[in-house]
């Protein structure tokens, strides 16, 4: 839709009223002057070479070039829908095993973290793809959206952890439906599903989950993490190997028979765990076949058409005639059609630099090549400091290239010199991003609440916002945590002054009077013995059935 970008400019057209209302006064400034002469006849002779009609010309030709000047400052637009960018991909979910059992050590330096290392270099092989994650243990969580912003996948996978599910075990069935969902139904793509887990304490769903799935055409690729052999667990929070309700330390191991089963009722490929760059590319090679004939347009950029430079060429025409307009003198039309004709080229080509400069970066974008962009955009941004487009995709260079801090002011540029509220709320939205990567969750949060505030509907901002208060909350947790284990921990002074004070103590009970020797009989003593060996025996019994029941209380796995 056509509009103004910065619609505050056309306040300058109310100066027009200002200029009429001194002209008319002129008029009879004039007018007066000329009755003061007295003599009608030599008025006219005084005034022979004066043309009333050219001097009110010159004037009209300097009201419209001033119009037309604050049309351009305005900035008349239109969306430019050459900006969108064709992608060749598919949609690909990834479901991430993050149960304790993936703490394991038998592959250095734990079964998640090779598994992290797989997921990032899947990613990388992938970069007309959308990505979505989902983590899972006893219960599965959508840990991302779907999205083409791949950094943004990375930093939500560095951070996944079993502290993320709270519910321990391994329910595949609930990770592959969770990813199921996370699809658009709408768009018309190719979708596979990448699950990569020790497949340890499966359910039977998961079988007629991934065949129901390969029946509506997504791909399910499995990634065995783990030995067969197996390994213990690392308890993290008791900084050793975990033990069963028996005391014996739990060994988890490899289901590789599950995992090969899910993989071939989702007409994909099951591979163990050798190598980072070959499991990755493996799963590149088996994507690939799926995703040749792929093609997806996403608004990668907000672009639009100016006009600004056709209001600029006529106010400059119109200043150009008035300018060789005299009074006396006769017009030299060629003067005047040369210098209009050079006025328009150049002007022609300063909007032409600008749109140009706009396209050559987005070029160099799509190649992944952000330090041509990051000067195209720059190029642009000198001839046009206020241009949204270049600012906006000047900030989205940056974030690539990990400068986060002249990113978030480029998206504040483009949010102070826009007046369309989608603009505002995509850059918001980045600007969130940014700061996200940066770890300031205080003004992440402030800056996708204001993304939502411009537009409610924005899901991966609502997504976004919710990661960055839960991580806000860890932390918070984290550091109080902090603060009770500084409180217990004493300075050495009050250890040194505590035990001068039992030792004073001490002293002060060695001066008492000794205690003297009871007069109790020895038969009398016999019998209190004996009495009170009977009530422990009774208190000892008790305390074995209640541990016993206890026992029987207790849950077989959390792992």
């Amino acid at each position: 839709m056509i509009h103004f970008q910065y619609s505050e400019y056309l306040l300058s057209l109310a100066a027009i009223p200002v200029m009429i209302l001194l002209y008319v006064l002129l008029l009879r400034w004039k007018k007066k002057a000329a009755k003061k002469i007295g003599d009608p006849f030599l008025v006219k002779q005084l005034t022979k070479g004066f043309s009333s009609k050219k001097f009110n010309g010159k004037f009209v030709l300097f009201i419209m070039a001033f119009s037309l000047c604050g049309f351009a400052i305005a900035g008349l637009v239109k969306p430019d829908g050459t900006q969108k960018i064709n992608r060749r991909g598919i949609d690909v979910m990834i479901a991430l095993d993050v149960s304790k059992s993936m703490l394991a050590q038998d592959i250095q330096p734990s079964r998640l973290e090779r598994a992290k290392q797989v997921i990032s270099k899947i990613i990388d092989n992938a970069p007309d793809d959308k990505i979505g994650l989902v983590v899972f243990a006893g219960r599965a969580y959508l840990q991302m959206p779907m999205t083409v912003d791949h950094e943004s996948a990375k930093m939500y996978l560095s951070t996944a952890s079993p502290d993320d599910v709270p519910t321990q075990g391994t329910v595949i069935s609930q990770a592959l439906k969770m990813c199921y969902s996370a699809f658009n139904p709408k768009d018309k793509t190719y979708k596979s599903i990448i699950l990569i887990s020790d497949g340890e304490d499966h359910d039977d769903d998961a079988l007629k989950i991934a065949k129901q799935l390969g029946k509506e055409g997504i791909m399910i690729n499995t990634i065995g993490i783990g030995s067969p052999q197996g390994a213990p667990i690392m308890d993290p929070e008791t900084n050793s190997y975990k033990v069963d309700d028996k005391g014996n330390t739990v060994i988890t191991k490899l289901n590789q028979d599950e995992l090969s089963s899910i993989a071939k009722n989702g007409n994909g490929l099951y591979q163990l765990y050798s190598t980072t760059n070959e499991v990755a590319n493996n799963i590149k090679n088996q994507l690939s076949g799926i995703g040749k004939e792929a093609t997806i347009s996403d608004s990668s950029y907000e672009g639009f058409k100016q006009y600004f430079q056709y209001f600029l060429a006529a106010a400059l025409f119109f200043l150009l005639i008035e300018f060789f307009i005299t009074e006396k003198n006769k017009l030299n039309k060629k003067v005047i059609a040369t210098l209009a004709i050079f006025f328009l080229i150049s002007n022609a080509s300063y909007a032409q630099n600008v749109k140009s400069a706009i396209i050559k970066g987005n070029e160099a974008y799509k190649r992944n090549n952000y330090d041509a962009a990051e000067n195209s955009y720059r190029n642009a941004l000198k001839i046009a400091d206020n241009n949204t487009t270049a600012s906006y995709n000047l900030g989205n260079a940056l974030y690539r290239k990990d400068n986060t801090d002249e990113a978030v002011e480029a998206f504040d540029n483009t949010i102070k010199n826009s007046v369309d509220n989608a603009t505002k709320e995509n850059a918001y939205y980045n600007k969130g991003v940014a700061y996200q990567k940066a770890k300031k969750l205080p003004e992440c949060i402030n800056a996708y609440e204001n993304a939502l505030m411009l537009n409610p509907n924005d899901e991966d901002a609502r997504q976004n916002l919710q990661r960055a208060l839960k991580e806000q909350k860890k932390q918070q947790q984290q550091q109080q945590k902090q603060n009770q284990k500084d409180k217990k921990q004493q300075p050495k002074q009050d250890q040194n002054k505590q035990k001068q004070q039992n030792k004073q103590d001490q002293q002060k009970q060695n001066n008492q009077p000794k205690p003297q020797p009871s007069k109790i009989s020895k038969q009398d003593a016999e019998e209190k013995l004996k009495s009170l060996l009977e009530n422990e025996k009774a208190l000892q019994d008790k305390l074995h059935k209640i541990k016993g029941a206890a026992a029987l209380d207790k849950p077989e796995k959390d792992w």
